[in-house]
């Protein structure tokens, strides 16, 4: 998975509402295609604006009740959090410019 490393239920607190620097959630799926399509996007993201943005996916499949907690309805959804609240959500799979003209007014 490289530098877009897991969040789970379990560490979703501690990893992105409790986090001191904002957090993209890619809320993915292993059958999704759209979601693999943007995964290397995803990585590089991470790799470019490391110390300044963590990147997380978390696999609905395994994590219904943050799912239905933020009305995730489809996927690829990646949200950015900032001082552990939403403050950025695309849904469908965008082209890296476009994901980096949103998240670059937060970060």
């Amino acid at each position: 998975m490289g530098n877009a490393a897991a969040v789970t239920e379990q560490t979703f607190e501690s990893e992105v509402i409790k986090a001191t620097m904002p957090v993209l959630v890619d809320f993915w799926a292993a059958w999704c295609g759209p979601c693999r399509t943007i995964a290397p996007t995803l990585e590089e993201i991470a790799t470019e604006y490391a110390g300044r943005l963590k990147v997380l996916k978390l696999d609905v499949d395994e994590n219904q009740e943050i799912v239905i907690n933020y009305r995730v309805l489809s996927i690829p959804t990646l949200i950015l959090f900032k001082d552990g609240k939403e403050v950025e959500r695309m849904v469908g799979a965008y082209p890296k410019q476009v994901m980096v003209s949103k998240l670059k007014q937060h970060i």
